[in-house]
């Protein structure tokens, strides 16, 4: 298997993104605007909470300008993202091709031989209404992310071809599709807690916390096992990112694993699942973004403000973090941003077109009119979000379908928060599952094991997410026993 994963952000001495590198100097002025815009909204919404909840004197303003900040902040972000290689994308299969295959003069003849050939075939192409969408939409997509381009631009790629060659629908409309997806004041919160992912491992905040559960249960039979499990649990509820929190617990507790007799590949299936686990624990980064594009209710998000207060002033208590390092905090967190929410924009443009073809309405009528009602159309969204989970990981499955899928829950009489808690399950337990599952091979090369070797020992592990996965489906009192 090659082991080559997503470009995703873990920390440094544990680096997956082999092709990342250093922001240029020329972009360094783009950098202190980016870290600038970070710390402004933070400040922006942590004084918008304290007038309206403290002294009961909300600025209506408050809102207004950190929205504006924020389409700023993820539009520079974005490109550092690109001059640091730092863009979510899959290179799993341009490991596999031939060098001659990866050349970009080879790349770009089969680039510009297939502009040519839509071009030409344009007037042909508008007649075949549905099948210009498994044309664009999705061979397109595929041949994009199987060349490794970034996901964000396979779906900004595709859409925009799309349009051009199949409709007359003018270029400026994907533009104020990708703004309208990318506005949404819930996602203020997005660069909140990619900040808090950053301060975890400045601080070594996060493997103190691994240590402290450690101290409590490691003596118990079996006692690292619920540690290791804890820890992703209480991680993810601070860092909001299933990257960081495998790069943050397995370090500080495989050796001691090690030494106490568990294997290796036993190891990765418990990193592995219970990572996938991890995801439905707030602030969830996925469960944020599935509340903006879905609708559903994500009271109090802004408080986050507090939160990012509370910490900072652990930052001086604990550990400390200079002034250098808290800049370099504020630009990843900036093209880190940048880089999820082109992929919100993008995803949500795609969407948007496969609703103006008609092709939603037809889905759900047709999954309306499934044998079964709601017991057939939820085995229908597992199946779906577990392979899409495969694929594309958790936020591009998560913009692209949503808009598509909570519609026709609704129409059913599903719970939305109950959906959520189906859909984002499925998806990470197929992020988990080989030999597809990239989440499976992030996990093996945090804890430098084989996947071969580890793949046998992770089956029993996903049959029983599995059929968790099927009671949370199917008994819908466990989601919403709370509402």
């Amino acid at each position: 298997m090659v082991d080559v994963v997503d470009t995703l952000h873990i920390p440094e001495n544990l680096s997956e993104n082999e092709g990342a590198r250093p922001g240029s100097a020329i972009m360094r002025p783009v950098e202190i605007v980016a870290a600038a815009l970070v710390a402004f909204i933070i400040g922006v919404l942590l004084l918008g909470v304290v007038s309206r909840y403290v002294f009961s004197l909300p600025f209506v303003w408050v809102d207004e300008v950190a929205s504006i900040s924020f389409i700023w902040l993820a539009m520079l972000g974005a490109a550092i993202a690109v001059d640091r290689n730092e863009h979510l994308r899959r290179t799993l299969f341009v490991g596999m091709m031939p060098p001659r295959l990866r050349e970009f003069a080879a790349s770009a003849l089969i680039i510009g031989g297939l502009g040519l050939a839509f071009w030409l075939l344009g007037p042909t192409l508008k007649t075949l209404g549905y099948y210009n969408i498994l044309i664009f939409l999705v061979c397109v997509v595929a041949a994009c992310l199987v060349a490794g381009v970034p996901i964000a631009f396979c779906f900004g790629l595709g859409t925009l071809a799309f349009l051009a060659f199949s409709t007359n629908v003018p270029m400026i409309v994907m533009i104020g599709r990708m703004d309208e997806g990318m506005s949404s004041l819930i996602l203020l919160s997005v660069p909140i807690f990619v900040l808090l992912g950053c301060i975890l491992d400045a601080t070594g905040m996060g493997k103190a916390i691994v240590d402290f559960l450690a101290s409590l249960l490691g003596h118990v039979r079996a006692g690292m096992s619920y540690v290791l499990l804890g820890s992703l649990y209480l991680v993810s509820g601070i860092s909001g990112s299933k990257v960081s929190d495998m790069a943050t617990v397995a370090p500080a507790l495989f050796p001691e694993m090690k030494r106490r007799g568990y294997k290796p590949k036993d190891l990765i299936a418990l990193l592995s699942t219970g990572a996938a686990m991890a995801d439905t624990v707030p602030p969830s980064i996925v469960l944020i973004v599935l509340g903006s594009v879905a609708g559903v209710s994500l009271a109090g998000l802004f408080t986050a403000g507090f939160v990012i207060a509370g910490v900072l002033l652990v930052i001086v208590l604990y550990g400390g973090i200079s002034l250098r390092k808290f800049y370099q905090m504020l630009v990843e967190t900036a093209a880190l941003s940048g880089a999820i929410l082109v992929i919100l924009g993008t995803a949500l443009a795609m969407a948007w077109a496969l609703t103006q073809t008609g092709f939603a309405r037809d889905l759900a009528v047709f999954m309306a009119n499934l044998p079964g009602g709601w017991l057939t159309f939820m085995a229908v969204t597992i199946v779906v979000f577990m392979i899409l989970g495969c694929v594309l990981e958790g936020l591009p499955a998560i913009v692209l379908m949503a808009p598509l899928m909570f519609p026709i829950a609704k129409n059913l009489g599903i719970n939305d928060v109950h959906y959520s808690m189906v859909v984002v399950t499925a998806m990470n337990i197929g992020l988990m599952t080989p030999p597809i599952g990239i989440g499976f091979y992030i996990a093996c090369k945090i804890g430098n094991v084989q996947p071969d070797e580890a793949m046998g020992a992770i089956w029993p592990y996903l049959l029983a997410l599995v059929a968790g996965l099927l009671i949370i489906a199917y008994v819908p009192s466990f989601s919403a026993m709370f509402l």
